[in-house]
């Protein structure tokens, strides 16, 4: 097989290229250029709050807050420590009963369940839809008696169709909660994930579109009493005067990390275009290709503003492209170890879902990530239709 043989004939849209092009290291993430990409702003980030001795619950968790509160246009957002806490500390506010059970969506990772099985409840998994998001048509089968509530994950940075989840929770008078730990700035029908339920929560991990450097997460909400447990429970059940009022845990946002945060969110708006813009190139170059199913292209459905947290494609011959993606100096993943949820024998999990069976035999995660140029595109493009073309 050729290394990344192609002719302008079968890429037009790369223009004039070297039908042999220099082999080049595209690792999956730059974890590196978190730093590296803002050197001298977050330095000086880091040093102010070091400087003043700031490290628990101080001004620039306050400052943080109130920014994700008013990007998500909702009155509360709380940060703490993780995203599965996030979860956890929201089901603990909604006082969620042993034995309730929580749908999910098998396309998911096992955080989405672990936050139920701690908080006293019982994950259910069920199929995702041809969009990849959860399926609306497999919800309903799933109600029992015992149903409390319908958790979509908002995943690779796409909100699912909330209207078809909306309505049938509003039937069955069953909350909606959100993970939301891939979806911060995705949007259904002008409306941002995170916000169409009782509470919705995201992550902050490294890798995240907004990322921090370790865990954080954080918990918002319209619901002032679930916004006030939320708070009591993520500082040890103390309220603001300093009083202990209720059993809590320790859950805090270090306030070093809100810091970064607070400083990255203000290019925040930038980093999604640019998210989007890599995604539009990947389409546009793969597309045609008749052993791949891509994601939706940035503007092809008025209804979604995916910011692409993940590219994340279907693909013929997964494995063996990936070797050979591997070989070209490429990095991809596949998402979760490759064990959806409803797979996860050890934990009890089981589920009927054939389409996450179906994708997770062919999921793959290109590169995508602030330090990714457009050659770099070009070139793992290149690399995956050289594969299928030999």
């Amino acid at each position: 097989m050729p290394l990344l043989g192609f002719s302008n004939k079968a890429f037009p849209q790369m223009g004039t290229v070297n039908p042999a092009p220099e082999k080049r290291a595209v690792p999956f993430f730059n974890y590196r250029y978190l730093f590296e990409g803002d050197e001298k702003g977050l330095t000086d980030v880091i040093m102010d709050v070091v400087h003043r001795g700031a490290y628990i619950l101080q001004r620039d968790v306050d400052e943080f807050e109130a920014k994700l509160a008013k990007f998500l246009n909702v009155k509360h957002a709380i940060s703490v420590a993780d995203g599965t806490n996030a979860m956890l500390l929201g089901y603990f506010a909604m006082d969620l009963k042993r034995g309730e059970e929580v749908i999910i969506c098998s396309h998911t990772y096992v955080a989405t369940a672990n936050a139920v099985h701690f908080a006293g409840g019982v994950p259910v998994c069920v199929d995702m839809g041809p969009d990849w998001m959860m399926d609306p048509a497999d919800i309903e089968r799933a109600i029992t008696p015992r149903t409390r509530a319908i958790c979509p994950t908002q995943v690779n940075g796409r909100t699912a169709d909330m209207d078809a989840i909306g309505a049938i929770a509003a039937k069955h008078n069953l909350d909606i909660v959100e993970d939301a730990a891939q979806g911060l700035g995705s949007k259904f029908k002008g409306r941002y994930a995170g916000t169409f339920g009782r509470w919705g929560t995201f992550s902050f991990y490294p890798a995240k579109v907004l990322g921090c450097f370790g865990d954080g997460g954080a918990l918002v909400t319209n619901d002032d009493a679930i916004a006030e447990k939320v708070r009591l429970l993520r500082d040890h059940g103390r309220n603001a005067d300093g009083k202990f009022v209720a059993w809590g845990t320790n859950s805090r946002l270090d306030n070093l990390q809100a810091a970064i945060l607070s400083h990255k969110f203000d290019s925040y708006g930038e980093v999604m275009r640019r998210r989007r813009e890599l995604a539009g190139l990947y389409h546009s170059l793969l597309s045609g290709l008749p052993q791949l199913e891509l994601p939706p292209a940035p503007d092809a459905d008025e209804r979604h503003y995916d910011i692409y947290q993940n590219y994340e494609l279907s693909a013929d011959r997964r494995d063996a492209l990936r070797d050979y993606l591997k070989a070209q100096g490429i990095g991809t993943l596949i998402q979760w170890g490759g064990q959806p949820v409803h797979q996860i024998s050890a934990l009890g999990m089981s589920g009927n879902c054939p389409r996450v069976d179906r994708f997770f035999e062919r999921c793959l995660i290109l590169p995508l990530h602030m330090a990714l140029t457009d050659d770099d595109v070009r070139y793992v493009c290149a690399a995956i239709r050289s594969f299928y073309n030999a």
